[in-house]
């Protein structure tokens, strides 16, 4: 991020909050993550792979005395929220002012005491299109209380642990740490998540574009925040398959006890739900074979993989197209793009599904033809080329 861009932002906070009266603003960067393998695993104990993305949510913060954190996210309104009225509102539900009240909370919970600080943001980190926008806004206000509040004594691992409990409990949204990890950690991680409470991370050093592929991720011009049930029944029936075995999630029962058990879980939960448990086993053996194959620098076998994991996605884990409608951009998307790549690469939806965004590895001589037939159908920049950001959402005074 260029100075150039904190300065324009803070020529925005002065022209609507005026002067800083002498107080240091601090800038406050926070990426998009992408899901490189573990579609729906998180949230089950499971394994993943997610990268941080050049696509963030940026911001200029600075303090101020009047016990109310002021929130102007460019583009959308002013939110406002007072530093000792920090508990989960039913009535704000999915909004803002609920991810700015939990974060808080969050710092409040662990003996921090809240003070009122006045943020402008920015952001392109496209919300609503699976590139975690919402766990980036997380991350952006983590780092900014963690810097103004507790010296940032804060580890990141931790701030993402945080950011999860107040999407979960204030902004009302079952997700798992995936999202809030990569945000927070930065770099390719390789995250196994059967410890609940911890976060176990590793990194791992592989350049698709040193293997000969770009990483573009298609914004198919629905948004999925639209669909928040549909996102919620993906963990809810996982897990009541788990609680009809006596388990909380599935990492905690074998594939082999759902099998056994699948003549009483079509009777008591329907085939959608042990359909999306043994897609679970599935795309756990299909993470487990993707890191070893980046680990050992093999882009083939991964990409071979990752196509066994997108039709999984689609046929098992069922979240590409949202029920009872014919709208179906995703589908379409995966379906558009498998016949512009054909041998050049492969595609899969991209992170909770339900509309949003596809991701496709693409060999990089093909990028430009694969960008321009989805822009012809999805709109001019629907497709978007990514790279990894390394270092994570971070903090610094100006």
């Amino acid at each position: 991020m260029g100075t150039d861009a904190m300065q324009s932002l803070l020529s925005t906070y002065q022209k609507i909050f005026g002067s800083t009266d002498g107080k240091r603003p601090l800038a406050v960067r926070a990426p998009g993550r992408t899901e490189l393998a573990g579609n729906h695993t998180d949230h089950e104990g499971g394994n993943v792979i997610a990268a941080a993305v050049d696509r963030y949510i940026e911001g200029v913060f600075v303090p101020s005395d009047d016990g109310v954190m002021h929130v102007l996210s460019e583009g959308y309104g002013l939110v406002e929220v007072a530093c000792d009225e920090l508990e989960a509102r039913e009535e704000e539900r999915g909004t803002t002012a609920s991810l700015v009240r939990g974060m808080a909370a969050q710092f409040a919970n662990r003996d921090v005491v809240p003070s009122g600080f006045s943020a402008v943001l920015r952001s392109d980190v496209l919300g609503g299109s699976g590139l975690s926008s919402s766990a980036a806004f997380e991350l952006e206000l983590g780092q900014a209380m963690n810097a103004l509040w507790a010296d940032g004594a804060i580890e990141p691992a931790e701030l993402a642990m945080m950011a999860q409990r107040a999407e979960r409990e204030w902004f009302g949204k079952p997700c798992g740490l995936m999202d809030q990890a990569a945000v927070a950690l930065g770099g390719v991680q390789h995250m196994d998540f059967f410890d609940s409470t911890k976060l176990k991370a590793e990194g791992i050093d592989f350049d698709f574009g040193a293997a000969g592929y770009a990483v573009c991720i298609v914004a198919v011009g629905a948004d999925h925040s639209a669909n928040i049930d549909d996102y919620a029944a993906v963990p809810g029936e996982m897990q009541a398959v788990a609680r009809e075995l006596g388990a909380e999630v599935l990492s905690q029962v074998s594939e082999q006890d759902v099998i056994a058990a699948l003549p009483q879980l079509r009777s008591s939960l329907g085939d959608r739900a042990a359909l999306r448990a043994l897609h679970y086993y599935r795309e756990e053996r299909l993470v487990a074979r993707r890191v070893a194959a980046l680990k050992a620098g093999d882009v083939d076998a991964f990409l071979a993989l990752t196509r066994l994991s997108g039709a999984s996605s689609a046929m098992y884990l069922q979240n590409v197209s949202v029920g009872g409608t014919s709208d179906q951009p995703s589908m379409l998307a995966i379906a558009l793009a498998e016949e512009l790549l054909e041998d050049r690469g492969v595609v899969r939806v991209h992170g909770g599904g339900f509309g949003g965004t596809i991701q496709a590895f693409v060999r990089k001589e093909a990028v430009n033809g694969f960008a321009a037939g989805m822009d012809a159908v999805f709109g001019e920049g629907a497709c978007g080329v990514y790279g990894i950001d390394h270092e994570g959402a971070k903090a610094w005074w100006m």
